[in-house]
């Protein structure tokens, strides 16, 4: 995904998820297969496989995206300072591919009072953890 036009990563993502983890679009609230999910187990990088985020760390934000209070581990998502659309939030993308997921907020749980608000379909479920 380093290489935004990059063939392969347009034959492996529909139509949606490119526009959100390549060209950094966003889902409407509410509608992505994830925000409601209580399945346990593991949300990996719809484009790398990595794995990114854990049921166990996923809660309701009330916002209609799934959320979560801290990556799988910490390094394998980045943090970018995002200042488009007249807002000042900090984006979060897959380090492995440079995928965009989200953004995180300072809004969330503790322990870690973080808010990872992230697409669902940046995201594929692995059942089990």
């Amino acid at each position: 995904m380093k290489d935004k036009d990059d063939s392969s990563s347009k034959a492996k993502l529909s139509p949606e998820q490119y526009n959100v983890c390549i060209l950094k679009g966003t889902e409407a609230p509410f509608t992505g297969q994830y925000w409601n999910h209580k399945e346990a187990g593991t949300y990996k990088c719809a484009c790398c496989d990595a794995v990114l985020f854990s049921s166990k760390n996923k809660f309701d934000s009330g916002t209609g995206w799934p959320s979560y209070s801290a990556p799988f581990n910490p390094e394998a998502v980045k943090e970018i300072t995002d200042e488009s659309h007249g807002m000042k939030r900090v984006e979060i993308i897959c380090k492995f591919c440079g995928a965009h997921l989200g953004h995180v907020f300072p809004d969330g749980p503790q322990p870690t009072g973080l808010r990872y608000c992230i697409n669902s379909l940046s995201l594929v479920f692995s059942k089990g953890i």
